[in-house]
């Protein structure tokens, strides 16, 4: 059966919603465990920051936050992780690496390129540097290893970059599917069918969504994708290749009435990992 982890973790951004990361995403994961009709798995993260260090904010307990996350992975089960920032991604994403090999692919929906690394983050927010992380680059003690293959890894329905973040899209880093292309299923399907992988771990920023459709965001950006849009790519993606875990981060409100937008949006994760059947 597969499990919900809630890993309300709010050091990995640097933002003025932060602060509201931890209680929207416990209430997301209790949405969640309700609608999948799973337990959710409360994974012990820190209360407080720590001083940046190497261009790190809050480096020392996001490596403790770490280390609590890989003790939970051990278990042998397809995982929904959810956040928190994306900093929470960082373990399951090497985790899931680590047992399916070169073969996996990343489907990485997020409205933000988070590409950054300590060198060129303005902010040394590590949510803005995970994917990088992903990919093996930055500081040592976060870069993943093993890696994801850098053929392998799907930037999709982005639209807010920096120029050190755009460099490492024209040098193909990643593949790359803007918004207005990922809001159809089938060139979302399609791009993670180019990859070539044998399986897919599925993140989403909620922050992909535009704030017309959900705005209980940590960094909201317009133009970006309906709920039904990302259901669709989503279900793309699934029938195109199998999901082996997800994870759904950034929610920063817990309010029951704007939370029930996202229902579908679980309902399809929830489909694509398997739970309840």
């Amino acid at each position: 059966m597969p499990e919900v982890h809630s890993v309300p973790q709010r050091q990995g951004a640097v933002v003025a919603r932060a602060e509201s990361l931890p209680s929207g995403g416990r209430a997301l994961a209790k949405l969640a465990g309700e609608v999948l009709g799973a337990d959710v798995r409360a994974v012990p993260v820190g209360e407080h920051g720590s001083p940046v260090v190497d261009g790190i904010a809050d480096r020392e307990v996001l490596l403790a936050n770490r280390a609590a996350q890989r003790a939970a992975l051990k278990t042998r089960s397809k995982v929904l992780t959810i956040g928190g920032d994306c900093g929470v991604e960082l373990e399951p994403v090497r985790a899931a690496r680590e047992r399916y090999g070169r073969t996996l692919g990343l489907a990485w929906f997020d409205a933000h390129g988070d590409l950054h690394t300590p060198a060129t983050s303005p902010s040394g927010a590590f949510h803005g540097m995970v994917l990088r992380a992903l990919l093996g680059d930055g500081d040592p003690d976060f870069a993943a290893t093993p890696r994801i293959g850098r053929n392998k890894a799907v930037l999709l329905g982005t639209r807010s970059m920096e120029p050190a973040e755009r460099e490492q899209v024209w040098r193909g880093t990643v593949r790359y599917l803007p918004a207005h292309a990922a809001r159809r299923s089938g060139m979302a399907g399609s791009a993670v069918l180019e990859t070539d992988s044998d399986e897919v771990y599925l993140h989403v920023d909620l922050d992909v969504l535009d704030p017309t459709e959900f705005d209980g965001v940590g960094c909201p950006s317009p133009g970006g994708l309906t709920v039904a849009q990302l259901v669709g790519s989503i279900r793309a993606i699934a029938a195109a290749t199998p999901v082996i875990g997800a994870g759904i981060t950034e929610c920063a409100t817990d309010d029951p009435e704007a939370l029930r937008v996202l229902v579908p949006l679980l309902e399809a994760v929830g489909a694509c990992l398997g739970f309840g059947s």
